[in-house]
């Protein structure tokens, strides 16, 4: 039953660890940029024996002005197909993969392989093909180098006709194969089609992968390695050196991630999430740190701060209809939001009063529609009036402490009115997880900082 956890493994908060027997741990690109980290990677593996399972990415930059591999493949590929001379690039990608095996001292050659893309490059295979193959490089070096098993995720990882991920035949697929090689290195990224075409993931890349293997194998904890300890309270491009957030909820994080925080995809998630597998977030730099714990359920409401996380965006509209007695007029609300599903318009929330109802979208997807839809609201509903104000930014205040902390939403408030924030819009979920209110777009920054200030920099 999705949602309730039978099995669990044991997490001690106080230490900030589980108590596991086997693990899946993703690397990302910064973290298998070159043989350096190749290195640094072999080392974590290597200092848990319950690190059983290894989904790799395609090695990144090794520098802020340096080239990703993936994009370098696409390009080359592109060039390919449009009947370039990609030899000289084609030949910048092999350089990368063969600096890795020189560096490390392996005593491999990846020749046969690069043939085997270059024809398919000729061939037309495909821009998800081509992708595809720095993951595929990546996880044989990396497979070499830990003497582990390689393991192809085009032979264990299945799309249907229509790209959806075939998720329980994919499992079993998993399952079976892992079950008979042991320690294992399966690429992220990709998977196959019915007629054995290559198909990527469309979001979340390698951590969909890595949260498929973790659900298929039933395993203890599910570690995504990258260049950072876990998630941040906030942007550190808005509150230098924000506090990091020690353990989340999935809730708590959908919360979050919809509100534009930088954080995991839903759809990289889903599985780990509906096996109740905890996914801790670390960094390869400093394994050492305790990064940060992302739980089903944390039933000790153990948020530090009582909030876990702020996030929002800039560039909303909301459009408020008053009618008097709206509230006695059968089947008002659906008129309205019919208004703009005709539009293709999804609203992002719905304050109400007792005769006001206001509706946030996105600007970018209102502006050119907005005639039509005044007109249409008009003669949908009658409204008295219809006020559109198109200065509106959304600041979401996250966090599972605030069910338990009385004054929670007093203290927001008096943050913002201090930072002299004037506060258009307020919307509070029935699960009492998050606050959003609705500000100025020059005041977003401003906002952040300080309900920040007044949850957690006055702690410190």
């Amino acid at each position: 039953m999705q949602g309730l956890c039978f099995f669990a493994p044991a997490f001690n908060d106080s230490k900030g660890d589980f108590s596991v027997s086997t693990k899946v741990v993703k690397f990302g690109g910064s973290s298998l940029a070159d043989a350096n980290q190749f290195i640094k990677v072999a080392n974590i593996i290597k200092a848990d024996p319950a690190r059983k399972y290894v989904v790799p990415s395609a090695p990144g930059k090794r520098n802020p002005k340096d080239t990703k591999v993936t994009d370098m493949l696409y390009a080359c590929y592109d060039m390919a197909t449009r009947g370039g001379d990609f030899e000289g690039m084609f030949s910048s990608i092999k350089s990368r993969y063969n600096d890795i095996i020189e560096g490390l001292g392996l005593d491999m050659s990846l020749d046969d392989e690069f043939e085997t893309i270059e024809r398919g490059f000729k061939a037309r295979a495909g821009r998800d093909y081509a992708a595809s193959r720095g993951e595929y490089l990546n996880g044989k070096i990396l497979a070499k180098y830990l003497g582990f098993a390689f393991v192809d995720a085009a032979d264990v990882i299945f799309f249907a006709n229509d790209s959806k991920l075939k998720l329980e035949e994919t499992c079993h697929a998993v399952k079976e194969r892992l079950d008979e090689v042991g320690n294992a290195v399966i690429p992220g990224f990709y998977g196959s089609m019915p007629n054995d075409t290559i198909k990527t993931f469309s979001r979340g890349g390698s951590d969909i992968t890595g949260s498929i293997v973790a659900a298929a194998m039933g395993v203890d904890l599910y570690e995504n390695w990258t260049d950072v300890s876990g998630f941040l309270v906030c942007d550190p491009r808005i509150v230098p050196d924000p506090v990091p957030i020690k353990t989340i909820t999935y809730q708590e994080l959908r919360e979050l991630s919809y509100m534009g925080a930088g954080v995991l995809h839903e759809d990289a998630i889903f599985p780990v999430r509906k096996s109740c597998i905890p996914i801790n977030i670390k960094n390869t730099n400093k394994p050492d740190d305790p990064g940060t714990m992302i739980v089903e359920n944390d039933g000790g409401d153990s948020s530090e701060y009582v909030i876990t996380g702020i996030a929002g965006h800039c560039g909303f509209v909301t459009v408020t209809i008053e009618k008097d007695m709206m509230n006695s007029e059968l089947g008002f609300g659906r008129k309205v939001l019919e208004v703009f599903e005709n539009y293709g318009i999804s609203f992002e929330h719905m304050p109400s009063g007792i005769d006001t109802m206001s509706i946030v979208v996105h600007k970018s997807e209102y502006e050119e529609k907005e005639e039509q839809i005044i007109r249409a609201l008009e003669r949908s509903v009658h409204p008295d009036r219809i006020d559109v104000d198109r200065d509106v930014a959304l600041v979401a205040v996250v966090g599972r402490g605030m069910r338990k902390q009385r004054g929670t939403a007093a203290r927001i408030f008096a943050a913002l009115a201090h930072a002299k924030v004037n506060v258009k819009m307020i919307d509070q979920g029935s699960s009492e997880l998050n606050i959003i209110v609705g500000i100025s777009n020059e005041d977003f920054e401003t906002s952040i900082k300080s309900i920040y200030d007044i949850f957690v920099t006055e702690r410190l």
